[in-house]
Protein backbone atom coordinates (compact mmCIF):
# COMPACT_ATOMS: atom_id res chain seq x y z
CA UNK A 1 0.00 0.00 0.00
CA UNK A 2 1.01 3.58 -0.40
CA UNK A 3 2.19 5.48 2.61
CA UNK A 4 -0.59 6.83 4.80
CA UNK A 5 -3.68 5.22 6.28
CA UNK A 6 -4.36 1.52 5.88
CA UNK A 7 -6.27 2.08 2.63
CA UNK A 8 -4.08 4.99 1.54
CA UNK A 9 -7.03 7.40 1.98
CA UNK A 10 -8.54 5.91 -1.16
CA UNK A 11 -12.16 6.54 -2.12
CA UNK A 12 -14.25 3.62 -3.46
CA UNK A 13 -13.45 3.05 -7.13
CA UNK A 14 -10.47 5.41 -7.08
CA UNK A 15 -7.30 4.37 -8.83
CA UNK A 16 -5.93 3.00 -12.09
CA UNK A 17 -6.74 -0.63 -12.79
CA UNK A 18 -6.05 -3.13 -15.55
CA UNK A 19 -8.33 -6.13 -15.03
CA UNK A 20 -7.73 -9.56 -16.56
CA UNK A 21 -6.04 -8.05 -19.64
CA UNK A 22 -4.74 -10.28 -22.40
CA UNK A 23 -2.91 -9.51 -25.64
CA UNK A 24 -1.95 -11.82 -28.47
CA UNK A 25 0.29 -10.97 -31.44
CA UNK A 26 -0.10 -13.30 -34.43
CA UNK A 27 -0.95 -16.20 -32.15
CA UNK A 28 1.73 -15.42 -29.56
CA UNK A 29 0.17 -14.69 -26.17
CA UNK A 30 2.08 -11.70 -24.74
CA UNK A 31 -0.25 -11.23 -21.76
CA UNK A 32 -2.54 -13.83 -20.19
CA UNK A 33 -5.20 -12.38 -17.91
CA UNK A 34 -3.06 -9.93 -15.91
CA UNK A 35 -4.59 -7.66 -13.26
CA UNK A 36 -2.65 -4.68 -11.89
CA UNK A 37 -3.82 -1.84 -9.67
CA UNK A 38 -2.16 1.51 -8.99
CA UNK A 39 -3.47 3.69 -6.21
CA UNK A 40 -3.09 7.47 -6.02
CA UNK A 41 0.31 8.47 -4.61
CA UNK A 42 1.68 4.92 -4.83
CA UNK A 43 4.84 3.71 -6.55
CA UNK A 44 4.51 0.21 -8.00
CA UNK A 45 7.46 -1.59 -9.56
CA UNK A 46 6.80 -3.93 -12.50
CA UNK A 47 9.54 -6.47 -13.13
CA UNK A 48 10.09 -9.71 -15.02
CA UNK A 49 12.42 -11.42 -17.47
CA UNK A 50 12.71 -10.64 -21.18
CA UNK A 51 9.40 -11.16 -22.93
CA UNK A 52 7.38 -11.15 -19.71
CA UNK A 53 4.93 -8.58 -21.10
CA UNK A 54 5.92 -5.49 -19.14
CA UNK A 55 6.04 -2.97 -21.99
CA UNK A 56 2.96 -4.54 -23.56
CA UNK A 57 1.06 -3.91 -20.33
CA UNK A 58 2.15 -0.25 -20.24
CA UNK A 59 1.10 0.13 -23.88
CA UNK A 60 -2.35 -1.28 -23.08
CA UNK A 61 -2.84 0.96 -20.04
CA UNK A 62 -1.79 4.12 -21.88
CA UNK A 63 -3.71 3.38 -25.09
CA UNK A 64 -0.79 2.78 -27.45
CA UNK A 65 -2.22 -0.69 -27.97
CA UNK A 66 -5.57 -2.35 -27.25
CA UNK A 67 -6.12 -5.56 -25.29
CA UNK A 68 -7.48 -8.72 -26.88
CA UNK A 69 -9.64 -8.97 -23.77
CA UNK A 70 -9.91 -7.36 -20.37
CA UNK A 71 -10.62 -3.86 -19.13
CA UNK A 72 -8.71 -0.66 -18.27
CA UNK A 73 -10.34 1.69 -15.74
CA UNK A 74 -9.50 5.05 -14.20
CA UNK A 75 -11.52 5.83 -11.08
CA UNK A 76 -14.09 3.29 -12.23
CA UNK A 77 -14.43 4.75 -15.74
CA UNK A 78 -13.80 2.37 -18.61
CA UNK A 79 -10.89 3.61 -20.79
CA UNK A 80 -10.33 0.35 -22.65
CA UNK A 81 -11.10 1.70 -26.15
CA UNK A 82 -9.83 5.24 -25.63
CA UNK A 83 -6.85 6.45 -27.64
CA UNK A 84 -3.63 7.68 -26.00
CA UNK A 85 -4.42 11.40 -26.41
CA UNK A 86 -7.75 11.06 -24.63
CA UNK A 87 -6.15 9.03 -21.84
CA UNK A 88 -3.45 11.71 -21.49
CA UNK A 89 -6.12 14.37 -21.04
CA UNK A 90 -7.76 12.14 -18.41
CA UNK A 91 -4.51 12.10 -16.41
CA UNK A 92 -2.24 9.32 -17.72
CA UNK A 93 1.32 10.08 -18.80
CA UNK A 94 4.20 7.84 -19.77
CA UNK A 95 7.87 7.78 -20.62
CA UNK A 96 9.35 5.53 -23.28
CA UNK A 97 12.37 3.23 -23.35
CA UNK A 98 13.92 5.28 -26.16
CA UNK A 99 12.84 8.70 -24.90
CA UNK A 100 10.97 9.73 -28.09
CA UNK A 101 12.00 13.36 -27.69
CA UNK A 102 12.21 15.94 -30.41
CA UNK A 103 15.99 15.98 -30.48
CA UNK A 104 16.30 19.12 -32.61
CA UNK A 105 14.06 21.15 -30.26
CA UNK A 106 15.37 22.71 -27.08
CA UNK A 107 14.90 21.14 -23.68
CA UNK A 108 12.39 23.87 -22.80
CA UNK A 109 10.40 23.29 -25.99
CA UNK A 110 10.24 19.55 -25.32
CA UNK A 111 8.85 20.12 -21.84
CA UNK A 112 6.37 22.74 -23.05
CA UNK A 113 5.05 20.24 -25.61
CA UNK A 114 4.06 17.95 -22.75
CA UNK A 115 1.68 20.64 -21.51
CA UNK A 116 0.50 21.80 -24.92
CA UNK A 117 -0.36 18.23 -25.83
CA UNK A 118 -3.10 18.09 -23.19
CA UNK A 119 -4.57 21.49 -24.09
CA UNK A 120 -2.64 23.90 -21.88
CA UNK A 121 -2.37 27.48 -23.17
CA UNK A 122 1.05 28.71 -24.28
CA UNK A 123 1.57 30.82 -21.16
CA UNK A 124 0.65 27.95 -18.88
CA UNK A 125 2.97 25.63 -20.80
CA UNK A 126 5.86 28.07 -20.29
CA UNK A 127 5.06 28.32 -16.59
CA UNK A 128 5.01 24.55 -16.16
CA UNK A 129 8.27 24.24 -18.07
CA UNK A 130 9.94 26.84 -15.84
CA UNK A 131 8.87 24.96 -12.72
CA UNK A 132 9.96 21.57 -14.01
CA UNK A 133 13.30 22.72 -15.38
CA UNK A 134 14.08 24.14 -11.96
CA UNK A 135 12.92 21.07 -10.08
CA UNK A 136 14.80 18.69 -12.38
CA UNK A 137 17.94 20.86 -12.33
CA UNK A 138 17.78 21.41 -16.07
CA UNK A 139 17.69 25.22 -16.17
CA UNK A 140 21.23 25.51 -17.55
CA UNK A 141 20.20 23.27 -20.46
CA UNK A 142 16.90 25.05 -21.19
CA UNK A 143 17.95 26.32 -24.62
CA UNK A 144 20.16 23.38 -25.59
CA UNK A 145 18.83 20.97 -28.24
CA UNK A 146 17.62 17.87 -26.40
CA UNK A 147 19.68 15.67 -28.68
CA UNK A 148 22.89 17.33 -27.49
CA UNK A 149 22.38 16.31 -23.85
CA UNK A 150 24.11 13.39 -22.15
CA UNK A 151 21.95 10.30 -21.80
CA UNK A 152 21.17 10.83 -18.12
CA UNK A 153 19.98 14.38 -18.71
CA UNK A 154 17.79 13.22 -21.59
CA UNK A 155 16.10 10.80 -19.18
CA UNK A 156 15.31 13.72 -16.87
CA UNK A 157 13.84 15.69 -19.77
CA UNK A 158 11.60 12.73 -20.61
CA UNK A 159 10.23 12.68 -17.06
CA UNK A 160 9.80 16.46 -17.04
CA UNK A 161 7.84 16.33 -20.30
CA UNK A 162 5.52 13.67 -18.84
CA UNK A 163 4.97 15.75 -15.70
CA UNK A 164 4.17 18.86 -17.76
CA UNK A 165 0.80 17.29 -18.55
CA UNK A 166 -0.03 17.43 -14.81
CA UNK A 167 -0.81 13.69 -14.75
CA UNK A 168 -2.50 11.75 -12.01
CA UNK A 169 -0.52 8.66 -12.93
CA UNK A 170 2.87 8.31 -14.65
CA UNK A 171 3.96 5.04 -16.27
CA UNK A 172 7.73 4.82 -16.75
CA UNK A 173 9.25 2.28 -19.13
CA UNK A 174 12.93 1.69 -18.34
CA UNK A 175 13.59 5.28 -17.19
CA UNK A 176 17.00 4.41 -15.73
CA UNK A 177 18.24 2.38 -18.70
CA UNK A 178 21.79 3.34 -19.52
CA UNK A 179 22.32 5.47 -16.42
CA UNK A 180 25.63 5.15 -14.60
CA UNK A 181 25.40 3.61 -11.14
CA UNK A 182 26.38 6.91 -9.52
CA UNK A 183 23.32 8.54 -11.13
CA UNK A 184 20.80 6.05 -9.73
CA UNK A 185 20.43 7.65 -6.28
CA UNK A 186 19.59 11.05 -7.76
CA UNK A 187 17.18 9.43 -10.22
CA UNK A 188 15.46 7.61 -7.37
CA UNK A 189 14.90 11.01 -5.75
CA UNK A 190 13.29 12.24 -8.98
CA UNK A 191 10.88 9.29 -9.00
CA UNK A 192 9.93 9.90 -5.37
CA UNK A 193 9.34 13.56 -6.19
CA UNK A 194 6.76 12.56 -8.80
CA UNK A 195 4.61 11.21 -5.98
CA UNK A 196 5.52 13.65 -3.25
CA UNK A 197 5.86 16.84 -5.28
CA UNK A 198 3.29 16.22 -8.00
CA UNK A 199 0.77 14.09 -6.14
CA UNK A 200 0.88 11.35 -8.78
CA UNK A 201 0.97 7.56 -8.71
CA UNK A 202 3.84 5.84 -10.53
CA UNK A 203 4.12 2.48 -12.29
CA UNK A 204 7.78 1.86 -13.11
CA UNK A 205 9.39 -0.84 -15.24
CA UNK A 206 13.14 -1.10 -14.82
CA UNK A 207 15.85 -3.74 -14.63
CA UNK A 208 17.90 -1.93 -12.02
CA UNK A 209 16.72 -3.82 -8.95
CA UNK A 210 18.41 -1.44 -6.54
CA UNK A 211 16.24 1.35 -7.95
CA UNK A 212 13.05 -0.74 -7.94
CA UNK A 213 13.60 -1.91 -4.37
CA UNK A 214 14.33 1.61 -3.16
CA UNK A 215 11.39 3.47 -4.68
CA UNK A 216 8.54 0.93 -4.77
CA UNK A 217 5.73 0.53 -2.26
CA UNK A 218 4.73 -2.71 -3.97
CA UNK A 219 6.17 -4.84 -6.75
CA UNK A 220 4.34 -6.86 -9.41
CA UNK A 221 6.28 -9.67 -11.11
CA UNK A 222 5.36 -10.92 -14.59
CA UNK A 223 6.66 -14.10 -16.18
CA UNK A 224 5.60 -15.42 -19.60
CA UNK A 225 2.66 -13.01 -19.70
CA UNK A 226 1.24 -13.99 -16.32
CA UNK A 227 1.43 -12.56 -12.82
CA UNK A 228 4.00 -14.61 -10.95
CA UNK A 229 4.03 -12.71 -7.65
CA UNK A 230 3.14 -9.45 -5.97
CA UNK A 231 4.13 -7.97 -2.64
CA UNK A 232 6.36 -5.53 -0.81
CA UNK A 233 9.99 -5.22 -1.90
CA UNK A 234 11.08 -7.42 1.01
CA UNK A 235 8.48 -10.09 0.17
CA UNK A 236 9.60 -10.13 -3.44
CA UNK A 237 13.26 -10.28 -2.43
CA UNK A 238 12.55 -13.45 -0.41
CA UNK A 239 10.25 -15.10 -2.98
CA UNK A 240 11.96 -18.24 -4.30
CA UNK A 241 9.65 -18.46 -7.33
CA UNK A 242 10.73 -14.97 -8.37
CA UNK A 243 14.39 -15.81 -7.86
CA UNK A 244 14.05 -18.95 -9.97
CA UNK A 245 12.08 -17.38 -12.84
CA UNK A 246 13.74 -13.97 -12.93
CA UNK A 247 17.31 -14.67 -11.96
CA UNK A 248 17.78 -18.39 -12.26
CA UNK A 249 17.76 -18.72 -8.48
CA UNK A 250 20.67 -16.34 -7.88
CA UNK A 251 18.73 -13.80 -5.84
CA UNK A 252 17.26 -10.51 -6.96
CA UNK A 253 19.21 -7.83 -5.14
CA UNK A 254 22.03 -7.57 -7.69
CA UNK A 255 20.16 -7.84 -11.01
CA UNK A 256 21.37 -5.28 -13.53
CA UNK A 257 20.87 -6.80 -16.98
CA UNK A 258 18.09 -8.01 -19.27
CA UNK A 259 15.02 -6.44 -20.89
Amino acid sequence: MAAGSEDGGRSPGEGLRATDVARAFKGVQALRGVTVELEPHEVVGLIGPNGAGKTTLINLITGFDLPSSGRIELDGQDLTRWGPARRARAGLARTFQQGRMFLELSVRENVELGALGVGAAAGEARSRADELLTRMELVEHAHVPAGALPHGEQRKVSVARALASRPRYVLMDEPAAGLAEHDIASFAAIIRSVREGYDAGVLIVDHNMALIMEVSDRIEVLDQGRTLARGTPEEIRRNIDVAAAYLGGSGIATERNGA
